[in-house]
């Protein structure tokens, strides 16, 4: 019996229009995430479950990358380990700052625990004769985008925290930095807690014009 060409035509319309739909529908979703991403400053346990975090690793990992380089790296700072990082920052503050008072000593020392999961964000540059190092910072910011939209997109509250002692070179020691790689900052992760900010419109009108020429 030969095949009916007829029903064959009829399922693959059906396909197309069932992927174009689901498509439509991923891109809305995408679209949704990118307008009402907010940071989260306040967050508690429970940490992102491994499937959760798996997720918003491998959004880093699909970053612009000129050359494929993968200029970047990350480390993950759980439990007891967050209160040695205070510590960490603690030391560099008071190298920076002998005067340390006592108030933002401890200031310090709380600061890690706001999150049951920090990141911490490592650039990591290769040499390339056509990719200079200020694009692979770029790269390693936008891993960062990726991961923050990622974990926003699975209800993760998520927050890129710096801060001038993140830059401290006894930091970046004590993280086991080689000379040749920068800190960006830590991106904490876990529940969110209250409401997130209002989040002000924008005119894009103000930030998109027409070159002149």
């Amino acid at each position: 019996m030969k095949p009916n060409v007829i029903t064959f035509r009829r399922v693959a319309v059906v396909l197309k229009s069932h992927y174009e739909a689901m498509l439509i529908g991923t891109i809305m979703d995408t679209l949704t995430a990118l307008h009402t991403r907010v940071s989260f400053p306040r967050l508690s346990e429970p940490a992102p479950s491994e499937a959760q975090l798996e997720a918003i690793y491998q959004a880093a990992l699909r970053a612009p990358d000129h050359a494929m380089l993968r200029p970047w790296r990350f480390l993950t700072i759980t439990g007891e380990q967050r209160s040695q990082l205070g510590q960490l920052l603690v030391e560099a503050a008071k190298l920076a700052s002998p005067q340390l008072t006592d108030a933002e000593e401890n200031k310090l020392l709380q600061a890690p625990l706001r999150a049951p999961l920090l990141v911490a964000v490592i650039c990591s540059p290769r040499f390339h004769e056509k990719v200079p190092e200020l694009e692979q910072l770029l790269s390693t910011a936008a891993a960062v985008q990726n991961m923050l939209l990622a974990a926003h997109a699975l209800g993760v509250g998520a927050m890129w925290r710096t801060g001038l002692i993140s830059y401290h070179e006894h930091v970046k020691q004590g993280l086991g930095l080689r000379n040749t790689e920068k800190l960006l900052g830590f991106i904490y992760m876990g529940q969110p807690l209250g409401q997130p900010k209002p989040i002000q419109p924008l005119d894009t009108k103000d930030y998109f014009q027409p070159w002149q020429g």
